[in-house]
């Protein structure tokens, strides 16, 4: 399982932390919005360090479907029911800002960019009311959008609103050229370097990662979510997963950007793979952990798209990992209310095209000490946000629920079950009063507990990516419990 952008991509390779060493800002992440943050910093003279868990781009990144849009499905109409009309044009104005940015800066770098109309498109009555609705919050905010009835999708549908003069592009290509920049300009990159926490002393902040410390004036921690617990983001954003596949197709591509209104989602863009064409198709989301078998999302994905284009074969598929807030909108800003050490970026929401720079643009400009009239609308503290208190609520409930759950189904199971099992199979079993995870990848059989070190949720097999999901959260951990995202920043211990 591996993306099409990774599947060819042209990234340095950087070690890990060896030695103590201080800088003005240190990045976690080397996501679109770590680098384009450090790529400002470093560009006014700061001293920065880049600081990934894994690899540069190995996050939600380089497994995106890379729309740079500002017609963003039915986001819009739905930010709109939950924040009044000057924060959606707010919202409007700062992926504009965005999308601008990147697209000077792919011009600047020769990073290819086809430039595409985006359509929100309807297959069902209700689809068609979700996306007129659409139609004329966009219009109110300020986008030249309108309504197309005469689509290039080969089956069946209602109309679609459209954008014209969107972007598509290669987001690890990106990626390439913003860590060279970043370099040039003076700044440092660590990678396999798992960041545990951040300490703070006499106006100074420590870094503290699996290999050594690093000290710094700042901290930005872009890294999906945040993994301080400080500030509860965890029980601010919902942990969402959705997929994406690639297929070669013998007919004519659309030439659109499509994102359907209706459920279960349906993505579509074209992209390029070694001079060939091919049909990208995305969908089929839930909540982090919560789904039985990921794998079947893939399967249906995969069949939906042989029905729709006869002849797809499918090349690649992967997974991306996204966080929704309670009112919609991301947070931007520092950790916790006016306190100006450490600071956040998260709940995109599957757009961090777009809203990724612009939150690289706030964050930037709050370290600089500049202004951007649109971030007061994105800051990480907002009273608007009481607004939220009904969802979050709701999304906490559901946690607890899991959390019950999880540690019923464990005492509920024999103790140590005597089936073995075959490759690629996971489950959860109990020895003693202990959850104990074990699974079948690649010939070799792992156990680790089944226990979340974030906040004790009992984890579930995704029988997809081979790995344990956290179903509170939205920590993930690899075959053998070594972590991979989410709040958490140590592994599932070995038995």
């Amino acid at each position: 399982m591996t993306s099409l952008w990774l599947d060819h991509a042209d990234l340095p390779t950087f070690g890990t932390v060896q030695e103590p060493a201080q800088y003005d800002v240190v990045v976690v992440g080397a996501g679109l919005t770590g680098l384009v943050t450090a790529l400002l910093l470093v560009r006014a003279g700061l001293s920065v360090a880049v600081v990934e868990g894994r690899r540069i781009g190995s996050g939600t990144t380089g497994n995106t479907t890379a729309k740079i849009s500002l017609l963003q499905g039915t986001r819009l109409s739905t930010l709109a029911t939950k924040n009044p009309l000057k924060t959606v044009r707010a919202y409007v104005d700062a992926n504009r800002e965005g999308k601008e940015w990147l697209l000077r800066y792919c011009d600047d770098h020769g990073i290819d960019v086809q430039k595409r109309p985006a359509f929100t498109y309807a297959t069902t009555a209700q689809g068609e009311k979700q996306a007129r609705a659409e139609l004329a919050t966009a219009e109110a905010a300020g986008l030249d959008v309108r309504w197309d009835s005469h689509l290039e999708l080969p089956y069946a549908t209602r109309g679609a609103v459209r954008l014209d003069d969107q972007a598509q592009f290669d987001p690890v290509a990106a990626l390439s050229a913003l860590v060279l920049d970043v370099q040039a300009h003076g700044g440092v990159f660590f990678e396999r370097t798992r960041v545990r926490t951040v300490r703070q002393a006499a106006g100074r902040c420590t870094v503290v990662t699996e290999h050594g410390d690093l000290e710094a004036s700042q901290v930005v921690l872009a890294t999906g979510i945040p993994i301080l617990d400080r500030g509860g983001y965890f029980g601010r954003l919902e942990p969402l997963r959705s997929y994406a596949a690639a297929f070669s197709v013998p007919q004519a591509l659309p030439e659109g950007m499509y994102l359907s209104a209706d459920s279960p989602t349906r993505s579509l863009r074209s992209a390029f793979d070694r001079g060939d064409e091919l049909l990208l198709v995305g969908g089929n989301g839930h909540v982090v952990g919560r789904h039985r078998s990921p794998a079947s999302l893939v399967d249906d994905l995969t069949r939906w798209t042989e029905l729709a284009f006869p002849g797809a074969r499918r090349t690649h598929w992967w997974s991306a990992q996204d966080y929704e807030s309670l009112d919609g909108l991301p947070y931007v800003g520092p950790l916790l209310p006016r306190h100006g050490r450490i600071f956040v970026a998260t709940g995109y929401d599957k757009w961090g095209m777009t809203t990724g720079v612009a939150a690289a643009l706030a964050l930037s400009s709050q370290l600089l000490g500049g202004n951007t009239p649109w971030s007061t609308d994105l800051r990480s503290w907002r009273l608007r946000e009481l607004s939220g208190l009904g969802r979050a609520v709701k999304l906490n409930s559901s946690v607890a629920a899991r959390m019950a759950q999880g540690w019923v189904r464990v005492a509920l199971a024999s103790d140590h079950s005597p089936e073995s099992l075959e490759e690629g199979h996971g489950r959860v079993e109990r020895r003693g009063t202990s959850p104990v995870a074990v699974c079948t990848v690649a010939g070799e059989t792992h156990e680790v507990s089944a226990v979340c070190p974030h906040l004790k949720g009992v984890v579930t097999w995704n029988d997809a990516e081979l790995s344990w999901d956290c179903p509170l959260h939205g920590s993930r951990f690899s075959a053998d419990g070594a972590v991979l995202e989410g709040p958490a920043t140590v592994g599932l211990t070995p038995r």
